[in-house]
């Protein structure tokens, strides 16, 4: 934890303190504006991208931004991180990796609007330029803060990380995983998704697609599981996975638990149930273009 977000909490700290990040607000704003977001929100967003949870909260922790600010952030980045590894996890599992990026991709960019329009786009938009264009201290006080700030919040994800380690190997110790799949069967309809599948949601909803990674790859070979049914399986968990551990990490930085679960766990449900519906007129959409084209005489003409 410690290898990725102190490496990257210092690179962004210097970037920050030599301004050379807010060079590039003219260019990233109307980018980020369409997501309620601050130019200089581009940078946790592709370390989050790119490096996971970690190195996003990293860079969220050292910059100016307020809770609303985080928050969309926070949305967007537990839909949306680490698609390279995570990508190609899918893609061993049923899922092509650009199509589970791409859905990735556009789930977080949607939620993260309709979220910024409920919270009010006024309020996520307002970062403080007092604090950008304001006289900077000398550097070793301000270096001494940031260390001092990240001790803090290596402190608190740690202690969550190890909170939640414990809860897992009393799950594991008592076979109570085992019940947990048999009582969210009935669930699973409810999410859109097949009881089959019952095993591999739970599997990253718990862990995760990178920690569960190795349990999806085989239980998808092994159970035999139809293309369409881990496709399915795929979108829902590609935007609402490790329901435990990646929230969590996010409650140190002031954010409101309520939008760390329910927003990606709703637009999960509602991408699949939009995916089964594609599914299922492609083959009505065909058949009505049979029924209705007009037919080709092969008889022979009396001329």
């Amino acid at each position: 934890m410690l290898k990725i977000i102190l490496p990257v909490s210092l690179a962004t700290f210097l970037l920050d303190y030599s301004g050379w990040i807010h060079q590039l607000d003219g260019i990233l704003e109307p980018l980020m504006g369409a997501i309620h977001l601050p130019a200089t929100a581009a940078l946790p967003l592709l370390a989050g991208l790119l490096t996971g949870i970690y190195g996003a909260i990293a860079a969220m922790s050292v910059l100016p931004f307020t809770v609303e600010q985080m928050t969309l952030m926070a949305i967007f980045l537990l839909i949306a991180h680490s698609l390279i590894q995570e990508g190609m996890v899918q893609h061993r599992s049923g899922c092509s990796a650009w199509t589970a990026t791409l859905v990735r991709l556009t789930a977080a960019v949607l939620t993260v609007i309709v979220v910024g329009w409920i919270i009010g786009p006024v309020a996520t938009q307002q970062l403080s330029g007092d604090v950008i264009i304001a006289p900077r201290d000398s550097f070793w006080p301000e270096l001494s803060d940031w260390a001092g700030q990240m001790g803090i919040l290596s402190l608190k994800i740690l202690l969550i990380i190890t909170a939640l380690m414990m809860v897992m190997e009393i799950l594991k110790q008592f076979s109570l995983i085992d019940k947990m799949i048999l009582g969210i069967k009935p669930l699973m309809g409810v999410l859109g998704l097949d009881r089959e599948v019952g095993m591999l949601w739970l599997t990253a909803a718990i862990f995760g697609i990178t920690y569960g990674g190795a349990v999806i790859v085989e239980e998808a070979e092994d159970r035999h599981l139809s293309s369409e049914q881990l496709k399915t399986l795929h979108i829902s968990i590609g935007i609402n996975h490790a329901m435990v551990e990646d929230p969590a990490l996010f409650l140190p930085l002031g954010i409101h638990p309520f939008w760390l679960w329910v927003p990606r766990l709703v637009t999960a449900f509602v991408f699949t149930v939009i995916y089964r519906m594609w599914r299922w007129m492609k083959p009505h959409h065909r058949a009505m273009t049979v029924k209705t084209a007009p037919s080709v005489s092969t008889a022979p003409s009396d001329g």
